[in-house]
């Protein structure tokens, strides 16, 4: 790793930058790196506006992609090398404001009947009845869920912002929760697997199919989404966090 990038990781984690923030900013300054063929710190204000142009036309990227490569820019100039002035030539496209898809009821309905799998029946239910984020559904785990008649809810540790919050859940997602934790306990047991207190704790709600250590990925979220919209025959744009803005609506 090179001291560049270890200063700038670095200043993130002090200022709490969630990891696809972390992620999403490294992967900007890649891929400066990579086109100029040069230390970014070397590069003129110039330069990164013609690189900034170089992803608009010909690499056809969207106004929120640029303008996340800008942020990452601004980080870096800014606040991991302190050019004060640097920030300031950085432009920021203008996107286009559009109205955020929400579905009908009985298209969330039928989005619901064609989860591929039922991993994925349970996680877009959870996304309809919580309204959570994707980031904070993949990183459940079943410490966060009160599960107590008298206490249901959901504790978001660390979302966006570096903020906690309580969520509440409703009558039928607890049944589903519960439901759905001692499916995945039956089936640690038929695996010979030892189940204990702490450890049921502190596995994920939604683990990768892979390797039940890690957590499910964004793309596999994603994908299920897809999967279930183009069975259930909807083609309104959106991914996962369609069902925040349906929760939120209905």
């Amino acid at each position: 790793m090179t001291p560049l990038r270890r200063r700038m990781l670095d200043a993130m984690v002090l200022r709490g930058y969630s990891q696809r923030t972390v992620q999403a900013y490294i992967g900007a300054m890649v891929g400066l790196a990579r086109h100029c063929r040069r230390s970014p710190d070397e590069l003129s204000a110039e330069e990164l506006q013609q690189y900034l142009l170089h992803l608009h036309r010909e690499r056809g990227l969207s106004h929120s992609t640029i303008n996340q490569a800008a942020s990452a820019f601004k980080f870096f100039y800014g606040t991991v090398l302190g050019r004060a002035t640097a920030g300031t030539e950085i432009p920021y496209a203008r996107q286009p404001q559009r109205v955020s898809a929400v579905l009908t009821r009985e298209e969330v309905a039928r989005l619901l009947m064609c989860a591929p799998t039922p991993a994925a029946g349970v996680f877009l239910r959870l996304a309809y009845a919580t309204g959570l984020r994707l980031g904070e559904l993949c990183h459940l785990r079943w410490q966060d869920l009160e599960m107590a008649a008298d206490r249901r809810c959901v504790r978001v540790v660390q979302g966006k912002g570096g903020k906690d919050r309580l969520v509440p859940l409703a009558c039928d997602a607890l049944a589903l929760m519960r439901g759905w934790r001692a499916q995945q306990m039956r089936r640690r047991q038929l695996m010979g697997e030892a189940v204990d207190g702490a450890d049921a704790e502190a596995a994920w709600v939604f683990a990768s199919a892979r390797d039940v250590r890690q957590p499910l990925t964004d793309t596999m979220a994603q994908r299920w989404y897809h999967a279930a919209a183009t069975a259930a025959g909807i083609t309104k744009r959106g991914g996962p966090h369609v069902l925040r803005h349906c929760y939120a609506t209905h």
